[in-house]
Formats: C-alpha cells, structure tokens, sequence
C-alpha cells in the first residue's frame, strides 16, 4: 500500500497492540522502492486517532501524584510513559498522512518516527505487564493529542509545536525519571527510559529539521516564527530544569536555547 494511505490505516486502528505490531517491521522492504504519493489529498476519516475506550482521559490536574517506591506507583508512572509513547504514534502517523506537498524524505523519517515510537510504547508495555498492570488501568490525560487538533491545518504549526515544543519536554524530564527509577531498584525501567531519550533527540531533531525546512520555504525567521505559532496556538513556555546537551544534541541553535532559558527562568527556578 502507498505509504501515506497506510499511515492513515494504521492511524485508524484502535488497539495499541495492533497499532504497533503494523509498524514492528518497518521499512518491509528498500525504502527507495516504497511508493510514496506526496501529493495526494487524503480525506480524514472520523474518530482520528484510533484508541482505546481506556485509559479514561481526565484533566492534568486530576492525575494522582504516586510514589516510585511502591510497584504500584512505579506502575502509574510507567503507564504515563506508555500513554505518551502510544501518542507519540498516532502524531507521527498523522504526520505523514495529513501534510501533502512536502518532500518524500519528510515522509520517511516521520514513518520511521513512527515505527520507533511503536518499539518504546512495546518495551514499556511489556514491563508494565511485569508488574501486572496493562495499559489502560490508569488515568491520562489528552495534551499531546490537543495540540495535534489545535495544528491539523497547518504543517509548520505542527512541526514547531508538537515534536520541537511538547515532546522536547521529554529530554527534560526523562534524567530525573530515570534516576527516580533507579532509587527505587528498577534497573529495566532505567534502562528502557535510556532507549526512549537516545531515540527521542532524534525525533525532535527530526521535527527541528522540518520546521527550519518550512520556514527556509516560505522565507520565514525561524525563531521570530516560533513565537507567533506558539502564541496563536497556546503552546506551553519551558518549565525548568531545560536538558541544554540533550536539546543541542537534538538540532537546537544557541539562539534557541537562550530564548528557551529567559522562558523557563520567567517561570522560576534554574535551567542546566
């Protein structure tokens, strides 16, 4: 099938077991000889994306705090990584199918996205199990997929504001998790958490890629541009302690960074 149909396919499933066990082998073959119709408009099916009735999705604010010393609490947290990393596919899914006109390796890399988000949400799945729990039997909430609703119309919105702005949070906040985990004796959780950041600096340097990409095209100041996007669609401010290697590492210039530094100091606290 054409890549773009198939992303929308795969975008439609509703069991995340399914959703990622159709990603498990990508690319299936050579991606040169993959057919990849860039230009296609394809018609939104309703009750994108695909999901599950459970988790039941709730505000925030009405998450319970739980502690990482009880199996239970590292269960919560664990099923709030595999709730991202279940989000973390459909956005990319939906990026390849949604955005026409765009170059084909724009389609690839965000397929791949795709595929290694399928492998997180897999690992952290499988170690939930290992506590016995499954995904679902907690409370989540719907940000990622907000933003997403907020940006459908606009491919450069997209860019800046989900893979640059929400999942960059992730290399914030994924060292302080780790070692939370570690503290508490789970080493296969640290380990896992390990796998998500290395793979996670590439998608954001993905998303990094693309939004200059688009703003290069319709000669646009990337930074000056971020701000506007970020104000008309609502985009969280950086909430310190900012992962500075992580964030270079992942295609942030100097000029970024530092405006990402006054942001997350306006808020209070230190950045590093």
């Amino acid at each position: 099938m054409e890549l773009r149909r198939r992303a929308l396919q795969l975008l439609m499933l509703g069991d995340p077991s399914d959703k990622a066990a159709g990603l498990r082998d990508w690319p299936a073959a050579s991606t040169a000889a993959l057919e990849v119709d860039v230009d296609a408009s394809l018609a939104e099916s309703a009750n994108l994306p695909g999901r599950p009735d459970r988790p039941r999705r709730v505000p925030p604010r009405e998450l319970a705090q739980r502690s990482a010393f009880t199996v239970e609490g590292r269960a919560a947290l664990l099923h709030a990584v595999a709730h991202i990393e279940f989000n973390a596919i459909n956005l990319a899914l939906d990026a390849v199918w949604r955005f026409a006109g765009l170059p084909r390796a724009y389609y690839l890399e965000w397929m791949q996205v795709a595929a290694e988000e399928a492998l997180h949400f897999g690992l952290v799945a499988d170690h939930l199990q290992s506590l016995g729990h499954a995904y679902g039997d907690f409370d989540a909430h719907d940000g990622l997929w907000t933003m997403a609703e907020r940006t459908r119309g606009d491919a450069l919105a997209r860019m800046a504001l989900v893979p640059r702005t929400l999942e960059a949070r992730g290399l914030d906040v994924t060292p302080a998790m780790r070692a939370k985990f570690l503290r508490a004796g789970d080493d296969r959780a640290a380990r896992i958490l390990d796998v998500i950041l290395r793979d996670e600096i590439g998608h954001v340097a993905v998303g990094n890629r693309w939004y200059r990409w688009l703003c290069a095209r319709d000669g646009r100041d990337p930074i000056a541009t971020y701000h506007e996007l970020a104000e008309r669609h609502h985009a969280p401010r950086p909430k310190p302690p900012l992962n500075l290697e992580a964030r270079r590492a992942a295609g942030f210039d100097s000029a970024e960074l530092a405006a990402m530094q006054w942001a997350a100091r306006s808020r209070g606290g230190s950045d590093g």
